[in-house]
């Protein structure tokens, strides 16, 4: 690939998409040309995200999410839309060849799930099949050239990548999970509720979606396609009073005479070489403050003989790992072009 990729963001006004916006105005083969939004049309980014007002795009106005204008001003879609939008607009995009990477969950799971998950039919199943899972440490040779990408959710990406090469290697049995997720405000998006205002968050640590969180059948499926097991998964997340940050604890059965060097060996084994994977050493304790801002996810790996666990640790900030990083380590991967291309591994500490 050659010259610079033209790049629309859909849903600019949110969290992941100024992410985004941030983020691409350091990459040298793609450009944001196409800022688009569904309530804060007509107003500029610096208006809607202060924080980017010296990018040069600053003044450019959000527009109107038309298939038309987006076709004529981009060649990728990064589509950071509510749950159930994407998934009607998606095909539409498509067809006139732009590709998409979908960081909703609209293309994450089977059609008969989104009923259950997500509540409503899915509009497009026949899409389901030719979107691939983008958790690029696990699935990037399938993301290379793809047209559609699913992009994981955050608590999703932290558990999978957790779990993954312990389940593979036999270091872990096969049987139910139990994953604790932790996760800061930006998580619950920018539209201000009375459970994510400062006076119900402040101070308070809370439980929420027990035991329905989208992220449920996301976690069994992604491990799944990585090692053809799907063990049933508890996930209990919660909400604390941080702005960023995810952190997940998992909790899984070990196999007779697994060590604690075994499963940090498994996990460096694993992804020896990925940019933006940190095994921590026997001791090291994962800490999501180490990886905010940055497009790292830590691991921290433990076996308890006494109880018979295996504890995994998984540390991500949300909105780069989780989101929109992650969505450009998908672009690079689709495009052909090196994924850490733009992508911070150094986090803003403290």
């Amino acid at each position: 690939m050659s010259g610079t990729t033209r790049v629309a963001v859909l849903g600019a006004s949110g969290y992941a998409g100024g992410e985004i916006v941030r983020l691409l105005a350091g990459h040298r083969r793609a450009e944001v040309t196409f800022l688009g939004a569904k309530d804060s049309v007509g107003k500029t980014l610096a208006e809607v995200h202060p924080h980017l007002a010296p990018l040069p795009i600053a003044g450019e106005p959000l527009r109107l999410i038309e298939p038309a204008a987006i076709t004529e001003a981009a060649d990728v879609v990064l589509c950071t839309l509510p749950n159930g939008t994407s998934s009607s607009l998606v095909p539409t995009l498509l067809d006139v060849g732009l590709r998409v990477i979908d960081l909703a969950g609209d293309f994450r799971l089977p059609a008969e799930a989104y009923p259950e998950w997500y509540g409503f039919e899915h509009p497009s199943p026949a899409l389901l099949d030719k979107a691939v899972y983008g958790l690029p440490e696990l699935f990037g040779d399938r993301v290379t050239g793809a047209e559609l990408v699913a992009n994981p959710g955050c608590y999703a990406t932290a558990a999978i990548v957790s779990l993954a090469p312990l389940l593979g290697a036999g270091l872990i049995e096969p049987g139910a999970v139990r994953v604790d997720g932790k996760t800061g405000l930006s998580g619950a998006g920018k539209a201000a509720n009375e459970s994510t205002i400062f006076t119900s968050t402040e101070e308070s640590l809370r439980p929420y979606r027990v035991p329905r969180h989208q992220h449920t059948p996301e976690i069994e499926r992604g491990l799944e396609l990585a090692t053809g097991v799907a063990p049933p998964v508890l996930f209990v997340p919660h909400l604390v009073p941080t702005v960023r940050g995810v952190l997940t604890t998992s909790y899984a059965t070990l196999t007779q005479g697994t060590t604690t060097e075994a499963l940090t060996e498994a996990l460096t084994v694993a992804y020896a070489g990925r940019p933006f994977v940190r095994v921590l050493a026997p001791g090291g304790m994962a800490d999501s403050k180490r990886v905010r801002g940055s497009n790292v996810i830590e691991l921290q790996a433990v076996a308890d003989p006494r109880s018979g666990t295996g504890v995994v640790v998984g540390a991500v900030d949300n909105l780069v790992k989780g989101a929109a990083g992650q969505a450009i380590q998908n672009l690079n991967l689709a495009l052909g072009l090196d994924e850490a291309e733009g992508l911070p591994t150094v986090a803003v500490y403290p």
